[in-house]
């Protein structure tokens, strides 16, 4: 269905529910079904978020400095990041981290046409550190990496089954979206994405695709061409 994607994974997602820290066993089963995307022929780069350690924008950082708090929550990215590429290469798939912030001992620097050379040979790429700019959170660092090595479409993973009209584990009458535009998602308020990161999608005709990590095999449902989740669209 698609010869690249980028997935956006949150931080939480690799907790397991657990709130913090890196689930080992939750890493590996998303890790096996990534090999089996990979290898189908799936030019795939991932961007992970770091909510699981550490958010500029959460509780805990209410008394810190944006810009520093925001640089702390990139270094957790990094973190998640090197958790998934260990787990990664145990399923015998060649992984690179790439990051925005310089980190030679850990990862190498994001450079685009590298990182699209890395694709093209089959590497699965996972993009560190956000945009390496503060104020901009990990949904916008994955539509612009997106839009930089030309993917297909944009996966995000989440906990619920795609886009609804109010918080389905809140709200039980919430009804899901099918099919959704930039324009009405930004126009509703929907807390899919932050704002910017719609826009910039919605400038590029990126689609996105928002699923739920939580059922087995979604992701290579998703990448097959099954309807799952909620489409977004011009």
């Amino acid at each position: 269905m698609y010869k690249r994607i980028l997935l956006k994974l949150s931080g939480e997602a690799l907790a397991a529910g657990r709130g913090f820290g890196v689930d080992g066993d939750r890493v590996h089963e998303i890790s096996l079904e990534i090999a089996a995307i990979r290898d189908l022929g799936v030019e795939m780069a991932i961007v992970v978020g770091g909510g699981n350690f550490f958010r500029g924008v959460a509780q805990q950082a209410r008394d810190m400095d944006r810009v520093s708090a925001d640089h702390m929550g990139m270094l957790a990215t990094v973190i998640n990041s090197l958790a998934l590429q260990d787990a990664l290469e145990k399923c015998d798939v060649q992984t690179r981290v790439m990051s925005a912030i310089e980190m030679n001992q850990v990862a190498e620097p994001y450079i685009r046409r590298r990182a699209i050379r890395h694709l093209e040979k089959g590497r699965v790429v996972i993009f560190a550190a956000g945009t390496g700019n503060p104020f901009f959170s990990t949904d916008t660092a994955a539509s612009l990496r997106a839009m930089e090595i030309k993917a297909d479409v944009l996966l995000k993973a989440t906990k619920v089954e795609g886009i609804y009209d109010a918080d389905p584990v809140i709200a039980k009458d919430a009804v899901k979206f099918e099919q959704i535009s930039y324009m009405e998602i930004l126009r509703l308020g929907l807390k899919v994405m932050d704002s910017t990161a719609v826009s910039l999608c919605k400038d590029n005709n990126l689609p996105v695709i928002i699923f739920n990590l939580n059922r087995s095999g979604n992701i290579l449902r998703v990448v097959s061409g099954e309807k799952v989740g909620s489409l977004v669209t011009a």
